[in-house]
């Protein structure tokens, strides 16, 4: 398994930079533009002194490339919690999952954003075009290691359920990129063109649409990747991938293709997406943003710990046995519809999407994941002597017949909520998330089941939040918001316990 920390190079050219006194710079982005629409023809000026990079807007930028970040750290409690993890992309367990165990407080990083490191820059070309660039690695700010989803899955192979820390599968695993990593050219007329590691366009859907803007802390939409990921969390982002965007008017459109597979750190081997869209303003005095996307990913992962006991209703019992990192393979489609709605200070939100779970294309025996870690089926190889890995290529036809046509498992997730602007410093966020799959046995006495007792029954998980975000100065907001989050039937299968609830509170800055 490999892990990696920011360490003192990258801290030390940090503070550096804080003092470099330079031009031009780009300004954030808002709901998912083209990147190129972040440059602007009068770039603020960049920080002259460390006091100007503290207390003021002015941004990090030298001969016209900038060096952004976030840092959100902050504290909180669980009902049912689980320890914090160093290397988990979100460090604390703040929605249910199933290594949840009891109450505890607990540092709680990353709550309504992922902290970060990244640099950037747009350059004009001439003639309209623009060159532009943008790598970024998410990380956790107490143990400053790069994010690491499926390594903080690793490091609890072994380790019987209720003695994990909190861990989880995600498409940040370790890589110095792990956010994106992209170079392109952008045009006005022509839209914007990027290639490498990048967004799903799944993804870029859920950052707009959420009204939680997919907080770890407060959205299950950010918090596990289902929705961003076309049913997997890996694939929230592809790392060699084709993207394209364009504006016209009140339209747009999108498109993205992963090329490659998994020897070239994707989660995949091969997917396609296509977007459209509009802002239809002058409504009802507002302005109403819809958009549609259809996902297609050919032999996704899904990685997961699995091997404990279960009684009769899928509860874990004793003796609580080591655990094995099992890679689920599928073939996966889904339809995304997302609405928002915007009257001055109120944002209204809904978001709706159909996920289809079937078998992959190519059935693995054995394969290198996204993060360095070497995977293989059962029996035990040489590479993995002590059975602690296994592949499953069959999850979504058990139960089947020879011959017979297999049930594959639809998973429908639906959003709403609201945000409004108290003050020009004060925002308050709601949010109510709804998931349900299907019982997808396809013979036998479970089919059409909706207890717990199987994985493959029919079940629920609902999550309601709010938040109060106070935006204090240039750089810094202050927030404190909960979550609670309950699983039902054959998603709470496996589950210690079947509830969470997380008020969190924390102090970001972004530069």
């Amino acid at each position: 398994m490999k892990r990696t920390s920011l360490g003192v190079v990258g801290i030390s050219a940090f503070f550096l930079v804080a003092q470099l006194n330079a031009a031009s710079a780009a300004a954030m982005a808002t709901k998912t533009p083209p990147p190129a629409a972040a440059a602007q023809t009068s770039s603020p000026t960049s920080c002259g002194s460390l006091w100007d990079f503290v207390a003021t807007a002015c941004p990090l930028t030298w001969y016209g490339v900038t060096l952004y970040g976030t840092i959100d750290v902050g504290g909180g409690w669980q009902s049912h919690g689980a320890p914090f993890s160093p290397i988990y992309t979100t460090g604390a367990s703040y929605l249910i999952q199933k290594m949840n165990r009891k109450p505890l407080w607990s540092l709680a990083p990353n709550g309504l954003s992922q902290s970060n490191i990244g640099i950037k820059a747009t350059e004009p070309l001439g003639g309209g075009w623009s060159f532009l660039f943008d790598v970024e690695a998410g990380f956790n700010p107490y143990s400053l290691q790069f994010a690491n989803g499926p390594g903080s899955q690793y490091a609890n192979v072994n380790v019987p359920l209720n003695q994990q820390d909190t861990n989880g599968d995600s498409s940040r695993a370790g890589q110095w990129y792990n956010s994106v990593g992209y170079v392109g050219v952008s045009s006005p007329t022509y839209g914007t063109l990027t290639v490498f590691r990048q967004n799903a366009l799944t993804l870029d859907g859920v950052n707009s649409y959420d009204p939680l803007s997919a907080s770890y802390a407060f959205s299950p939409l950010g918090f596990q990747g289902t929705t961003c990921g076309v049913g997997n969390t890996q694939d929230c982002r592809y790392s060699t991938s084709l993207k394209y965007r364009l504006n016209v008017g009140m339209f747009r459109v999108a498109g993205l293709w992963q090329f490659g597979g998994y020897a070239q750190n994707n989660a995949a081997n091969g997917a396609y997406e296509a977007q459209i869209g509009a802002d239809i303003s002058h409504l009802a005095s507002g302005t109403l943003s819809v958009d549609a996307i259809y996902s297609f990913v050919r032999d996704a992962v899904a990685t997961s710990l699995t091997g404990n006991p279960l009684n009769a209703n899928g509860l874990p019992i004793a003796p609580f046995t080591p655990q094995f990192l099992t890679a689920t393979i599928s073939n996966d489609t889904s339809v995304m519809a997302l609405a928002k709605y915007t009257n001055g200070p109120l944002n209204l939100y809904g978001g709706y999407e159909w996920i289809q779970f079937a078998p992959p294309s190519d059935p693995q025996t054995s394969f290198t994941d996204i993060a360095g870690d070497f995977i293989a089926g059962f029996p035990a190889s040489s590479a993995s002597p002590n059975g602690s890995t296994a592949i499953n290529n069959i999850a979504f036809t058990t139960g089947c017949a020879a011959g017979a046509s297999c049930n594959n498992k639809i998973l429908q997730v639906m959003w709403t909520g609201a945000k409004y602007a108290a003050t020009d410093k004060v925002d308050v966020s709601v949010g109510y998330y709804h998931y349900i799959q299907n019982s997808f046995f396809a013979t036998g006495s479970n089919v059409g089941c909706s207890s717990s007792a199987h994985s493959q029954c029919s079940g629920t998980f609902d999550a309601v939040s709010g938040v109060i975000d106070w935006r204090f100065a240039a750089k810094w907001d202050a927030y404190i918001g909960c979550m609670f989050s309950q699983v039902n039937g054959g998603l709470a299968n496996g589950f210690l316990q079947r509830n969470n609830i997380d008020p969190t509170v924390g102090l970001r800055f972004r530069f």
